[in-house]
């Protein structure tokens, strides 16, 4: 009682507002929508167990214990050696008792590679709707099915409460190996420190960078050979399959830009789609049957879905060269990369242009 005493005095104010958000906010959203956001969130705060006492208790599983001991050993190398805001981030855990945390709702228009953007209160607009049940999430992509949407929804297992609230370890994550937790951890915690609302790309693919950099750093560091080994393998293969799927991405808009009769659109969409299945079928003879992608290409391949590989990409390029720029250190890093968000979109966006352009010279 003591604890939940204190934990609502913490965190009483930020609950009263979810709940508020989501009755005022009608205009944005419905109020079912931010209720069950609040509900969700709520469930995950008042869920929390201190990971420094579940290690004391000495009564959990090993395997559990090791986890949670490599958690607090990444959460300090993520704060001293990559300036990272970790605060009491991740040093509590929940277990959610499902398979993800949140279900995720992308959609776009049949012929355009644009995602449509929903827009909130704290994260601005951004390429996806997320809810904490699976089968709200399904309702609501029927929806948007019905009104002539391309749409895909995915499990998430971790997101990211841009320092509203301390982030937790969640169950959802723990089958992960020890190098994708820690790209997990330092993925999350960057979007705490530069946060652009309203630019999902910009937003996923800086924290993209900042955990493939802490990723290396950190496998380095504890100097694992076969952990490095596993992980370069990782993003290699990710790599791969990131330019297949822009690849075909651009084919897609290249299609869509046709004078051509819907009929026939559709028709050539689907033959594009059908191919790019057959060129991930000869990716996967390259990676001697590596099936780790089989999931994702099973699904329609549509312009929802092909939307969400280019989110967590498409900068990638960019970030390596600003990083580059302040020296491969951290704090000039985030500086630089905190201004240009300050910068207004169009001398942004030029600044990404040009920076590209010296990239491919």
């Amino acid at each position: 009682m003591h604890n939940l005493r204190r934990l609502l005095k913490s965190n009483g104010v930020k609950a009263a507002l979810l709940v508020l958000l989501s009755f005022v906010l009608v205009s944005c959203e419905t109020v079912g929508y931010y209720s069950q956001a609040a509900r969700g969130q709520l469930t995950i705060v008042f869920g929390r167990e201190d990971i420094q006492r579940l290690i004391e208790r000495q009564d959990l599983p090993d395997e559990l214990l090791e986890k949670f001991a490599q958690v607090m050993d990444i959460r300090e190398f993520a704060e001293h050696e990559l300036g990272l805001p970790v605060a009491k981030n991740y040093s509590s855990y929940v277990d959610v008792e499902r398979e993800h945390v949140v279900w995720n709702v992308f959609a776009a228009a049949e012929f355009s590679i644009d995602p449509v953007n929903w827009c909130y209160p704290v994260a601005g607009c951004v390429a996806y709707r997320g809810y904490f049940s699976e089968q709200s999430a399904l309702r609501y992509a029927a929806k948007l099915e019905e009104d002539g949407f391309d749409v895909y929804t995915g499990g998430v297992d971790a997101y990211s409460t841009l320092g509203w609230f301390e982030d937790s370890l969640l169950s959802t994550v723990l089958n992960r190996a020890d190098y994708q937790l820690a790209g997990l951890i330092f993925h999350e915690l960057a979007h705490q420190l530069v946060y652009l609302p309203g630019d999902t790309t910009f937003n996923e693919s800086f924290a993209t960078a900042v955990e493939r950099e802490g990723v290396r750093r950190w496998l380095t560091q504890s100097n694992a050979a076969s952990n490095i080994d596993a992980a370069l393998l990782d993003y290699e293969r990710q790599q791969q399959f990131v330019v297949l799927v822009t690849d075909y991405r651009d084919r897609f808009e290249a299609l869509y830009q046709l004078d051509l009769e819907e009929s026939s659109m559709r028709s050539q969409k689907l033959q594009l789609q059908q191919t790019l299945r057959e060129e991930y079928g000869l990716l996967k003879q390259q990676w001697q049957g590596y099936a780790g992608y089989d999931g994702w290409f099973s699904r329609s391949l549509n312009n929802a879905q092909l939307s969400t590989v280019a989110s967590y990409n498409d900068l990638l390029p960019f970030f390596a060269a600003i990083f580059e720029q302040s020296n491969q250190d951290f704090s000039t890093f985030y500086a630089e990369v905190g201004r240009i968000a300050e910068l207004p979109v169009r001398e942004r966006d030029e600044l990404i242009a040009a920076t590209e352009d010296l990239r491919s010279l």
